[in-house]
């Protein structure tokens, strides 16, 4: 899961470009970066942490440009959190193109391998990102050579693009000297948003991978970015646009409505918000339908995108609601030093439960998925510790039984507790008294109860049907062998930390 923006402005973009992250921020905590154009040079700064601590007053001032991109990165599962991983990437071969990605390819090994053999490039990490932007340069100099680019041009190259590339991937990515360039794939599984703003000077163009950015930044938004297509804005605010893809369809990830997405923005032409109001309701229709025997005194969200699906249960089922969590929004992620990765870290850190709102009560817990069930199971036992007669949980997605192999860093199979287990064995798990699972037709059904043409998903960490293809067992065992390795590998570095610290107290 990562955030994408690009700007064709008619003044600097330094500042659009961090302001424009700090409001993609939910979309990757990890490492940022900025790029922007001055004439054919582009001046670049990122790294490791949030917007806020990657970028400093001097690293603005040195981003100079009326066009720029950005990107915040969540690695997904089989990548490095290695500096040199932090997007955008940059290739100097044959126009100089800086490009950032969110979603995943999953044949990007066979890519790699083609580069290397057959188009003659050098991939320099083990990011997926880097192997798109050398599969975009390598089609750009096999349609224009060292010619002169023109947008039919462009978009002959990103056709030739999503031919070679299968996955999920929303680029944004600057040509020096030719203009800014963003395309979706053919499925529409990631999502992409453009707008514009009216100045004086003329139009200006923001790309995004939420509208939320668009409203924060004064741009209108226009629309979303079709499945397959490209858009094209050239350096004098020329804009051009192209379905690429020989047969496009819309699948967009039905977890961005779920948990990825700000509730305040708008995908694919449907509220994020809307649509979780309507999993509420679905829940509470399934209860009032074949749940009587649940006597429910009061529904808390667990913070924070499962409030507005609570909300919507408790007014559906005449139930109180109640904010019975607190969450402490100063703390991070936590790091476990030397001496420490023996103690379980815990849920306490950031949520606190108020006795006033569980003491002697029956309550429904709503959040928002289960997927390890650690934090779920955590959660039940705070709210029996604050006095809770009876713990009822529902989730607003159904069972997480399938790795998302589209740019989500979800778990492996054996590391998901809906694996081999029934709804009541992922009850007792967790230690809850009953548990709700959203039916996926109600979940597809609260996003196409508001845009009825939006009628295909891709679901399939739910049902394990892959709308893009080229996902077989060998991919999923080998993705999850890399994953299981690469953690073999931090629990030995965890050790040799101890042994260290332990050398030392000695």
């Amino acid at each position: 899961m990562c955030g994408v923006l690009g700007i064709v402005a008619k003044s600097p973009v330094n500042q659009l470009l961090y302001d424009g992250l700090l409001m993609l921020q939910h979309r990757g905590q990890d490492a940022g970066g900025i790029v922007t154009a001055q004439g054919n040079t582009f001046h670049m700064h990122k790294g490791l942490g949030l917007v806020s601590g990657v970028f400093r007053t001097r690293n603005m001032y040195e981003l100079q440009g009326n066009m720029g991109i950005g990107h915040v990165r969540y690695p997904t599962a089989g990548s490095s959190k290695s500096p040199a991983e932090a997007q955008p990437f940059y290739v100097n071969s044959p126009f100089g193109i800086v490009l950032g990605h969110n979603g995943n390819l999953t044949n990007a090994e066979q890519l790699n391998q083609e580069l290397f053999r057959t188009d003659l490039r050098h991939v320099n990490t083990h990011s997926d990102s880097e192997v798109l932007l050398n599969v975009l340069a390598h089609e750009l100099q096999e349609r224009a050579g060292n010619c002169h680019l023109d947008p039919k041009t462009i978009f002959a190259a990103v056709n030739g693009v999503h031919k070679r590339c299968a996955g999920a991937y929303a680029v944004v990515a600057m040509i020096a000297g030719y203009g800014l360039l963003a395309f979706r794939d053919p499925h529409g599984i990631r999502p992409l948003v453009y707008g514009t703003a009216e100045t004086e000077k003329g139009t200006e163009y923001l790309v995004a991978s939420e509208s939320v950015a668009m409203d924060t930044l004064n741009f209108r938004l226009a629309r979303d970015i079709a499945p397959g297509e490209a858009i094209f804005i050239d350096e004098t605010g020329g804009f051009y646009s192209q379905q690429c893809a020989d047969n496009a369809s819309q699948n967009p990830c039905i977890f961005e409505y779920v948990y990825l997405a700000r509730p305040d923005s708008v995908i694919d032409g449907v509220s994020v918000y809307e649509t979780r109001l309507n999993m509420g309701e679905s829940l509470a229709d399934k209860i009032t339908r074949s749940m009587h025997h649940l006597d429910i005194d009061v529904v808390i969200p667990i913070p924070d995108s499962s409030r507005p699906s609570a909300l919507q249960l408790s007014n559906q089922l005449g139930v109180d609601f109640r904010e019975g969590f607190i969450k402490n929004r100063y703390v991070g992620r936590t790091f476990i030093m030397p001496g420490q990765q023996l103690r379980k870290k815990s849920v306490r850190q950031k949520l606190n439960a108020m006795s006033i709102e569980f003491k002697g009560k029956n309550v429904l817990l709503v959040d928002d998925s289960i997927v390890r069930g650690t934090t779920s199971r955590e959660i039940v036992q705070m709210a029996r510790d604050a006095g809770a007669k009876k713990i009822y949980f529902a989730s607003a997605s159904p069972p997480v039984r399938f790795p998302n192999v589209y740019g989500i860093d979800m778990p492996t199979r054996r590391e998901l507790i809906a694996t081999e287990r029934d709804t009541e064995k992922i009850c007792h798990e967790i230690g809850a008294d009953y548990l709700i699972f959203q039916e996926l037709d109600a979940l597809t059904h609260a996003v196409s109860k508001i845009k009825p043409e939006l009628s295909h998903f891709e679901t399939s960490c739910f049902n394990g049907n892959y709308v893009a293809g080229n996902v077989t067992l060998e991919y999923l065992e080998a993705l999850e062998a890399k994953r299981n390795s690469e953690q073999a590998g931090r629990r030995a570095s965890w050790k040799t930390q101890l042994d260290l610290s332990l050398t030392v107290s000695d």
